[in-house]
């Protein structure tokens, strides 16, 4: 039998508190959190003059001003944002309505339900129940329809892109477009749902319920919709302005909460759910969480990896 004497001893328990304290830091190495790259300065072109809202698209449309503008309606549409990249519109359907079953060539379609309960239909998919809170998304060439349920009526928050028109399954009946005509075409392919693009979210269960940090709901090479939750703080400075965007506007949906926005040219204000904040490009702009709870915006803009020109250090 091999005997040890002290040093030997000693020799292997420094050894091994070595490897201990190696694979301790291994360890931490792999759990810690990703370090945001350091920021690179750089020039970046602003406008002169600051991008102009143009209508439908304002600095801040509040969702109790659009419901009284259609009081005693039960089927009405208004657009909200209309640009480049998107067309927005809040739509409600009366009770008993329903779409015809429709798709878009290449653009994804999504919404947010605002109140009311709806049946969605989506080829390859179970139809299911939609309320309050539940956010959806149908790829593209991929027909579904839309009825509204219940005794009330039914009220969405939805998305397209700019340049989309409806297209119909063979066996439908085409809604006329001014301008346009329907032809009969043959295609091939269509969208589909993947880890982060799913045919829905309960917002209210998955992320209230869950405490839940949110994150994107839409993502692919032309749509970002990202949920970013926080808790309610006091407003950044004036002298923090934000950042710009250099080749795209950018809008948000408030889905909890207060949102305290500044954008340049505009005093601080105060967005609630509902409401849509519009901040054109180029235009110095800054979100942060308001009141005393916890707060959500869909921050929704057609580049996942968008450039954000922040101010450098020294400007503040």
């Amino acid at each position: 039998m091999r005997t040890f004497d002290r040093s030997m001893i000693q020799q292997l328990t420094c050894a091994l508190a070595g490897s201990l304290m190696y694979a301790s830091g291994a360890l931490a190495q792999q759990t810690s959190p990703p370090q945001r790259p350091q920021p690179i300065v750089a020039w970046s072109a602003q406008p002169v003059q600051a991008t102009a809202w143009i209508a439908p698209n304002k600095p801040h449309w509040k969702l109790s001003e659009v419901l009284a503008k259609h009081s005693g309606q039960r089927s009405w549409q208004e657009d909200i944002v209309s640009d480049r990249d998107f067309v927005a519109r809040y739509i409600s359907m009366a009770p008993g309505e329903k779409t015809k079953r429709q798709f878009f060539a290449d653009d994804r379609v999504f919404w947010r339900v605002q109140s009311g309960r709806m049946r969605v239909s989506i080829d390859g998919q179970e139809p299911f129940d939609a309320t309050p809170g539940f956010m959806v998304q149908v790829p593209y060439r991929t027909p579904y329809s839309i009825e509204t349920l219940g005794s009330e009526p039914s009220l969405r928050f939805e998305v397209i892109g700019a340049q989309a028109v409806p297209l119909y399954p063979i066996d439908e009946t085409p809604t006329p477009l001014e301008g346009k005509k329907y032809v009969k075409v043959s295609y091939t392919g269509r969208g589909a749902y993947d880890d982060i693009n799913k045919p829905y979210l309960d917002f209210n269960k998955a992320v209230v319920e869950a405490n839940g940090r949110g994150g994107p709901f839409v993502k692919d090479d032309k749509t970002f919709a990202n949920m970013i939750r926080g808790p309610g703080k006091a407003p950044p400075p004036p002298t923090d302005l934000g950042h710009f965007h250099v080749g795209y506007s950018e809008f948000w949906l408030v889905l909890e909460g207060k949102i305290d926005y500044l954008i340049e040219g505009v005093p601080l204000f105060t967005a609630e759910p509902g409401d849509v904040v519009y901040a054109p490009q180029g235009r110095w702009h800054r979100a942060s969480f308001g009141g005393n709870g916890m707060a959500t915006r869909l921050a929704i803009n057609p580049r996942p990896d968008g450039m954000h020109n922040f101010q450098p250090p020294e400007a503040h």
